[in-house]
């Protein structure tokens, strides 16, 4: 059995590679910019186990349901049984299992379970910081194109004189989502950092808007 962070983070790298999947939102390089996020938060959380939270980061996506899926609200619960199972496998301490099982469930948006442990927290913030940004933005296009969705409204791309829909077109996902999770971060860090990239989501909009449909504000 690893004793230190960097032998187990092999172990949970090598358990990822075992898991096919082609969603390039979801892939490898995710899994590490959570983690990454993670030991920010973790600096402001001494009393969190890293350990948990590390795994909680990397096995959160074992099953990754497409976001129209009719049981993508099961994903998470669906990714803490399998990581439990393969953790054990690989001789993971048996007394942090449950808390691994449950900042896994706990960090979809879609299942609506709220996290009990501070590592729960961390790993919702850090996975849901992933969102936000540069990166972000890019993952939401990305999925965008695999679901068909337009990147905006032809005539009001800001959803000025009509309601918001994310599903079919992808630059209502800024307002109708990403601008929501700053008030719904567990951390007072990861709030910080949400916001600082919630502003850059939104300055991206505007940008995009200008271009989409020249006169357009969104003032």
């Amino acid at each position: 059995m690893p004793s230190d962070l960097s032998a187990w983070r092999h172990v949970l790298e090598t358990i990822v590679a075992g898991s096919a999947d082609t969603d390039g939102a979801h892939d490898p390089t995710h899994l590490r910019r959570v983690w990454a996020n993670a030991q920010t938060l973790l600096a402001h959380h001494p009393q969190a186990d890293p350990l948990v939270v590390m795994a909680g980061c990397y096995l959160h996506d074992l099953v990754n349901l497409p976001k129209n899926h009719p049981e993508r609200a099961q994903a998470s619960r669906r990714s803490a049984e399998l990581a439990r199972q393969r953790l054990a496998e690989h001789g993971f301490p048996t007394a942090r299992l449950n808390a691994v099982a449950h900042a896994i469930e706990a960090h979809s948006f879609s299942a609506g379970i709220a996290p009990c442990t501070v590592e729960a927290r961390i790993v919702q913030d850090s996975d849901r910081l992933d969102a936000l940004g540069p990166v972000g933005l890019a993952r939401l296009f990305y999925t965008a194109g695999r679901l068909d969705s337009a990147l905006a409204h032809p005539d009001d791309p800001l959803g000025q004189q009509r309601p918001l829909d994310d599903r079919r077109y992808a630059l209502d996902h800024i307002e109708q989502k990403l601008a929501t999770l700053p008030q719904l971060m567990q951390t007072s860090a990861g709030r910080a950092l949400a916001e600082d990239r919630v502003a850059e989501a939104l300055q991206f909009r505007d940008a995009f808007v200008a271009q989409w449909q020249p006169g357009t504000s969104s003032a």
